[in-house]
């Protein structure tokens, strides 16, 4: 069991029969009454997010999710095909159960996918990747104050991100898989 009070970004717990992510929780202490933590929690089966407060210290059940590493293959238009790296099983997934990590999926790329009950929950994919910029309006020189010194950038999965003005059409960088945010540029043309 868990205790509500180690709750913290990333923790899998499971409450009602279904398996949810903490993705927020505050630890909040009133000056009259006892002790609480307020959380933020995403049903990783349906992707959406409820609000939840428990007593501080409530014990919760921990969802043991099982991670298996998997190659992104493919996408036909419906399904995104992915093989398991060690038996060479394929396994097709449909967008739903991928969420927002399909903006972030290029061939080739290995992820862990995550199973629960032999049921599939997620994908977590690694901390970056490298991404080719696929259009980009170019950069104009002193334009910093309208748009903060940056400017938005399409990748080549079709993620649209905030990039700095020096970043052009072609040029490769790495991206947080986990904000979407640029992190640097690893290569021009």
């Amino acid at each position: 069991m868990i205790s509500t009070n180690d709750f913290r970004p990333g923790l899998t717990i499971e409450l009602d029969g279904d398996i949810y992510q903490v993705v927020e929780s505050q630890h909040v202490k009133p000056g009259k009454g006892p002790a609480f933590v307020r959380s933020k929690l995403r049903n990783l089966m349906t992707r959406s997010i409820i609000q939840k407060t428990f007593r501080a210290g409530e014990k919760i059940p921990p969802a043991h999710l099982e991670k298996r590493r998997m190659q992104y293959l493919y996408s036909d238009g419906e399904d995104y095909h992915f093989m398991n790296v060690d038996t060479f099983e394929q396994m097709p997934l449909a967008e739903e159960q991928l969420g927002d990590t399909v903006k972030f999926l290029k061939e080739n790329i290995e992820v862990e996918v995550l199973t629960f009950k032999d049921r599939m929950v997620g994908v977590e994919l690694p901390t970056a990747v490298a991404l080719k910029v696929k259009s980009t309006v170019p950069g104009i020189r002193g334009d910093t104050v309208s748009s903060g010194g940056t400017k938005p950038a399409v990748m080549e999965t079709g993620a649209e991100i905030q990039v700095p003005l020096f970043i052009n059409e072609g040029d490769v960088i790495r991206v947080d898989t986990r904000t979407g945010e640029y992190m640097d540029r690893v290569s021009s043309r």
